[in-house]
Formats: structure tokens, C-alpha cells, sequence
């Protein structure tokens, strides 16, 4: 009996001990970004500068998010200095003018899809051309300036060639880690796994430290992930920050108005890069964590779903889940949205409806979620089953729909009735469903009525989503709201690839 009770505590200190092992080798990222934005500050050249050559010396890559103005006036003043140093990094982009108004948010606040997809594009893409021309890189990643976040953005920044949206803030999120939505890789509303230590000298260091160990060993605890760690170069510098200075609650003054915000006396700049430097060298020591820059974890969280062929059996089981609830679903490796299911679950009907015949493999094709809600069509019909023929029409009519316009309609037309896409999915699942167990496609389909749920990720609109000090006073936007709850047909946990 001793020998049982030994050997079985024996075995349960090699578990503990493999448990711990895992968990310390559990792979953690930390993804370390700079908003480059301060066209005001020459001091704040200086400090991008110095940021850089500090993290290159340390052997760390970074992305630096560049605004178009402060690229064009880095160009100005003759600082390639500073060009070359950055140039060492990944290079993002920030926006055209950051907070000169009207910013982002605030000029997108009533436009609909496709005109503030264009809008966007009008007024940004020249400061991306500007980064590209002037840092000799297509920008790879994308964030807002302060929250001034719109969905309409990300289309355009598709239509740039940028491909990662990296910033913090708390419109849409999943679990505080990389996701996908509007098509492109986030590294946004991260919060838990959200990490800055305070550069303000004092017990700075072991304050960021500390931090740090927390958020690394819950990540450790559950498998790994990403810490998302932001800053500004003029931070470094300033007292206050160059924008709050000048455009505070709407302001917009002229360049020849603009004021220079207040300095930092050097003692506490020094003790500031100093603490930093030892805070990177810090993190870089420990076990298991990687540095990964915008470009690295657009390769660690690639979308496996894309180039995927999807046989029967995966088709029914996505017929099956629309028919529960509509939302994201992950499986080994990789991850489908309701936009996914949705042109998975069409391509495959349209295939059938024109063969006769099961496709042997059916391809995803990225869509946009809806540009509007469902507005019933007038008369009062709402029909509780639909011919086989009608629907088959509907289905084919749909898919082509989505080939042409990339995203899925804001309403399905059987006949002259319109039903809202959640509902045309759940009856499509329950049609694929049912031809499949009969061999031969149905006299009639009843309707089925779509729980669409993936908008739960997403913000309501509420005064404290839009607080930045440069947003005119009172500012908010539901309109932008609505548009992200529709979108959110396009989001899905990102899977972190071995």
C-alpha cells in the first residue's frame, strides 16, 4: 500500500512538473508599436530615432505606425537619419494628418458603406503613397488615430495593400487577443494583454516589470498568445501631447497658430529611455517570449481558412450551426466567420442548384458583412415556406450577388418577398440539410428564422467608446456603431499557427 500511495504521488509530481514545463514553454508574443505622429516637436524626430537605433542595437523589431504629415515633414527637415532608422522596422501607417480635423471618425459619422469606403480612401490614401514613397514600403499595418475608429476603414485599407489593423481600443474585440474582421488580421481591443510601463521614472521599471510577469503568465496558463505594448516617441519628450495642445475638442487652428507643447527636462528623458531599454532587454530574457513586428503576425495568425477546399461533410456541418446560431466557429487550425459560412454555404447550394450534384470541394471567398439593416419589403408578406424553383433562384441570384460586389446582401429576394440574410443562411443550412439526407433537393422549403450573435463582440455606442480629447465635445457616433454590428459577419478568433 506505501508503494502504491508513493508511486501514485510520484506521478503526480511528473504531471505537475510536465504541466509547468508546458506552461514556461508556451510560446508568448509581444508585439511592440510606436505611434510616430508629432509634426510639431523637432525633438520628437530625435526620439523616434533614438527608439529605433536603441531596439535594433537590442536585436528587437518593432512597427512604427508613421503619420503621412510627419513622414513629408521628416522629408522637410532633411532627417534621413531618422528615415533609415525606422526603415530598420516595420513600417505602418497612422493616417494623413492624424488630429487635425475633421478626423476619421468624425467625417465618417454619417457616410454609408461603399461612400465612406470611398471617402476614406480620398482622404487617406495620399499619406499612405507618402509613406510608401519616402520609406520605400507599402505600409503594413493600419491603426486610428486616437479612437476615432470607423468600419468603413477597413475596405479601403484593403484596396491600399495594408493588411493588419494594429491599435487599442474597445469598439469589437474577442477575449483581448488577434482576431479577424473586415477581412484583415487585429491586434486590437487587447486590454488584459494590453502591457505599458510608466515612463516617469521612480519605481517605473519594476512597475512595468511586474506588469508584465502577470500578463505573460496568464497567457502561459492558457496555451500562449500575444502582448500588445504601445507608445508614443513623444512620450519621451513632452509634458503634454502635441495634439491635445492644438485641436482639443474640435479645435483646428492654422499651421501658424499651431503652440509647441511643453518639454520634459533631459534628466527625466534620459531616465526614461533608460528604464525603457531595460524593460525591453527585460522582457526579451525571458523564456518563451518573442518579439513579433505587424509583418511577423500576419504570418503567425495566416488565415488557414483561405485556399482551403471544403468537402460535403464540412458543408454540413456549417449547414447544420447556421441553422443554431450564426456566429464564428473554430476547428483545427484555422477559423470560419458567418461571412465565411455564409460563402461557403452559398457557393456550395449555387453549385448544386446548377449541377444537380454535390461539388466535390467548395472554396471560401472573402465577403463584407451587410451595408444596411434589413428593411422589410412593403406589402406584409412573410411567406413560411417557398417553393423548391423560387429558392433555387434565390440561391443562385445570391451567389452572384457575392462574386460581384464582395460582401453579402443586405436582403434576399425570393419572388417579391425579401428575407434578411440570417434568415436566407439558417433556410439554406436546413435546405442543404435536408437534400443531403434524402438524395434529392426538397418539393418546398420551410423558412427558418437565423440567430444572428456575432454582434455581441461588438460596442454599443456610449459616450465613453468615443473620449478622445480631440473629438469635438458631445461627440458620438451610433451610425458607425450599426455599421460595425453588421460587419461583424466578417469576425473570427484568429488561430495563433505552430
Amino acid at each position: 500500500m506505501k508503494n502504491t500511495k508513493l508511486c501514485l504521488l510520484l506521478i503526480l509530481a511528473l504531471c505537475a512538473s510536465l504541466r509547468s514545463l508546458q506552461s514556461a514553454s508556451a510560446p508568448v508574443y509581444v508585439t511592440l508599436w510606436f505611434d510616430t505622429e508629432d509634426y510639431i516637436l523637432t525633438e520628437d524626430d530625435d526620439a523616434a530615432k533614438r527608439l529605433a537605433e536603441m531596439l535594433t542595437r537590442n536585436g528587437v523589431r518593432a512597427t512604427f505606425k508613421v503619420v503621412g504629415e510627419k513622414a513629408r515633414v521628416l522629408e522637410r527637415r532633411g532627417r534621413t537619419d531618422v528615415i533609415a532608422a525606422l526603415k530598420r522596422h516595420d513600417i505602418g501607417y497612422h493616417s494623413n494628418t492624424h488630429s487635425q480635423q475633421p478626423t476619421v471618425a468624425v467625417y465618417l459619422q454619417n457616410a454609408g458603406w461603399d461612400e465612406g469606403r470611398a471617402e476614406f480612401k480620398r482622404r487617406e490614401e495620399s499619406g499612405a503613397k507618402d509613406i510608401q514613397r519616402i520609406f520605400g514600403v507599402t505600409p503594413v499595418a493600419y491603426g486610428q488615430p486616437g479612437s476615432a475608429w470607423a468600419p468603413q476603414t477597413y475596405p479601403a485599407l484593403r484596396d491600399m495593400g495594408i493588411r493588419v489593423y494594429l491599435d487599442e481600443a474597445d469598439h469589437v474585440g474577442i477575449d483581448d487577443q488577434p482576431f479577424y474582421y473586415g477581412g484583415m488580421l487585429n491586434v486590437f481591443k487587447m486590454r488584459s494583454n494590453l502591457v505599458r510601463m510608466p515612463l516617469e521614472g521612480g519605481e517605473s521599471l519594476a512597475q512595468g516589470k511586474a506588469a508584465f510577469n502577470t500578463v505573460l503568465a496568464s497567457l502561459r496558463a492558457r496555451g500562449g498568445g500575444t502582448i500588445s505594448i504601445y507608445y508614443h516617441p513623444n512620450e519621451w519628450v513632452q509634458t503634454e501631447f502635441w495634439d491635445a495642445v492644438n485641436f482639443r475638442r474640435g479645435a483646428n487652428p492654422p499651421p501658424a497658430e499651431w503652440k509647441r507643447p511643453g518639454i520634459r527636462p533631459p534628466a527625466e528623458t534620459e531616465r526614461a529611455f533608460a528604464d525603457f531599454e531595460q524593460f525591453v532587454q527585460f522582457m526579451k530574457s525571458q523564456e518563451g517570449v518573442h518579439f513579433a513586428t505587424a509583418s511577423d503576425l500576419a504570418s503567425l495568425y495566416a488565415d488557414r481558412a483561405l485556399g482551403r477546399d471544403f468537402g460535403k461533410e464540412d458543408i454540413l456541418h456549417l449547414a447544420r450551426s447556421a441553422q443554431k446560431e450564426i456566429t464564428f466557429e473554430k476547428f483545427d487550425g484555422y477559423a470560419l466567420s458567418a461571412a465565411d459560412a455564409f460563402s461557403l454555404l452559398t457557393g456550395a447550394g449555387a453549385a448544386l442548384v446548377d449541377g444537380k450534384t454535390w461539388p466535390a470541394a467548395t472554396r471560401l471567398t472573402l465577403l463584407d458583412g451587410p451595408a444596411r439593416v434589413f428593411t422589410p419589403s412593403t406589402g406584409g408578406v412573410h411567406s413560411s415556406t417557398f417553393q423548391w424553383p423560387a429558392f433555387a433562384t434565390a440561391i443562385r441570384d445570391t451567389d452572384a450577388y457575392c462574386r460581384m460586389h464582395g460582401r453579402i446582401p443586405d436582403e434576399i429576394w425570393i419572388g417579391a418577398e425579401n428575407i434578411p440574410p440570417a434568415d436566407y443562411l439558417a433556410t439554406l443550412g436546413a435546405a442543404l440539410e435536408r437534400t443531403s439526407a434524402s438524395g434529392q433537393t426538397p418539393v418546398q422549403v420551410d423558412r427558418h428564422v437565423g440567430h444572428y450573435t456575432a454582434d455581441q463582440y461588438v460596442a454599443e455606442d456610449s459616450p465613453k467608446l468615443w473620449d478622445w480629447i480631440i473629438f469635438p465635445e458631445g461627440f458620438h457616433a451610433p451610425h458607425l456603431m450599426e455599421l460595425a454590428r453588421l460587419q461583424a459577419w466578417t469576425l473570427k478568433v484568429a488561430v495563433l499557427q505552430p
